[in-house]
């Protein structure tokens, strides 16, 4: 993150910086970002899929992005979290890349999901299990995915 900001912190007076804090913010919305949830409770892992399709497709509605692509993509994540378990301590993992993908990378991502350049990933690890991943491959399911733990731009220094 500080090599991305670092040109932009030189290149401004601390006046300047004070005038438009937005452009901070526009600088820190485009770097890579990796949230890590850790459960605390056991629970199953249809009960957080379910949950996190709501909010999501809520957010959909709300910004009226709610199309046919966007119908599937919430019940993908639903059916990838359907069979697990939720142990105490298990992490779930979001990455959001800080580029924006091509067709191509889209590619990658559903072939090598340790490459997720532009879109997004959701892996999940417990206890005596393999680590199981999947990729996000819809643009609108993860913006609101960010909006609903990140809090879109309002949970950015403001």
């Amino acid at each position: 993150m500080m090599t991305s900001l670092r040109p932009f912190f030189l290149g401004l007076w601390a006046k300047e910086i004070g005038r438009n804090p937005r452009q901070i913010i526009e600088r820190l919305t485009s770097v890579e970002k990796f949230l890590r949830v850790v459960v605390i409770k056991e629970i199953k892992g249809s009960q957080y899929g379910v949950q996190l399709e709501s909010a999501v497709r809520d957010r959909l509605a709300a910004d009226d992005k709610y199309e046919d692509e966007e119908e599937a993509a919430p019940e993908l994540v639903v059916e990838f979290f359907q069979s697990k378990y939720f142990k105490k301590d298990s992490v779930i993992t979001f990455h959001f890349p800080a580029s924006s993908g091509t067709a191509e990378e889209m590619l990658k991502c559903s072939s090598n999901l340790s490459n997720t350049t532009g879109f997004g990933q959701i892996a999940f690890a417990t206890e005596g299990k393999d680590e199981s991943k999947m990729c996000i491959e819809n643009a609108n399911m993860v913006e609101m995915i960010k909006k609903w733990y990140l809090g879109g731009t309002r949970g950015c220094l403001l």
